[in-house]
């Protein structure tokens, strides 16, 4: 047991603070001299990058983003694996885990003023390394509904709620142990959850008809 929680404890703290390394700001700050988050929707994000500054701005924010939730990912596992070798939980547990809290520290960034972007794109990331497949049939739902929408935060939405039973459903047909499913169940719902929350403000705009839709002018 002390091993299983120094190795959340490691997990949580080395997502956070990759989390916390927010590529939007840090771009408006020293390319534009600006803070994005004055703009829009307040978000550090891609799509208020894409409406304050432009496609360029757009793209590396979400490189970025994608980026450090690979990373996150990566080391949790890494972290599961060297201190829980052939426990109960498998080092997929400590991706998990750590998608969670790079979603945490992107929302609620350490280094500036715990006030960053809602996480969609640092989630992506972290569910781009932890299960590929997944991400393919998530993405394929994702771009059903934008086609015929053209709203960003309506599949983001749609993609976190039903993420959790994705990645359990995957898990098992892959042959994990219960402990290892139970876990990472959790793990997915607080993600999708979380993201969910974090997009509290658009669920209202969508409920009015006044959501901001890719394409539509300032």
């Amino acid at each position: 047991m002390p091993s299983f929680l120094f190795a959340c404890l490691a997990t949580a703290a080395a997502a956070y603070l990759l989390g916390s390394i927010v590529p939007g700001i840090l771009l408006s700050k020293y390319v534009y001299h600006d803070d994005v988050r004055t703009h829009g929707s307040g978000s550090a994000g891609m799509t208020n990058m894409l409406r304050s500054y432009g496609k360029g701005a757009a793209v590396l924010t979400a490189v970025g983003d994608v980026g450090k939730g690979v990373l996150a990912v990566l080391a949790g596992r890494a972290i599961f694996a060297a201190l829980l070798a052939g426990s109960r939980f498998a080092p997929v547990c400590g991706a998990y885990l750590a998608g969670i809290f790079v979603i945490i520290g992107h929302t609620k960034p350490l280094f500036f003023g715990f006030k960053g972007g809602k996480g969609v794109l640092a989630g992506a990331g972290a569910v781009l390394a932890t299960q590929p497949l997944l991400v393919a049939a998530l993405l394929a739902v994702f771009l059903v509904q934008f086609a015929f929408t053209r709203i960003v935060s309506l599949g983001s939405i749609i993609v976190a709620a039903l993420y959790p039973f994705g990645a359990v459903a995957l898990l098992a047909w892959q042959g994990a142990a219960p402990a290892t499913l139970a876990f990472v169940f959790v793990c997915a719902a607080i993600m999708g959850g979380m993201v969910i929350y974090m997009h509290r403000e658009n669920i209202r705009r969508l409920r009015s008809g006044t959501e901001y839709r890719f394409g539509q002018k300032k």
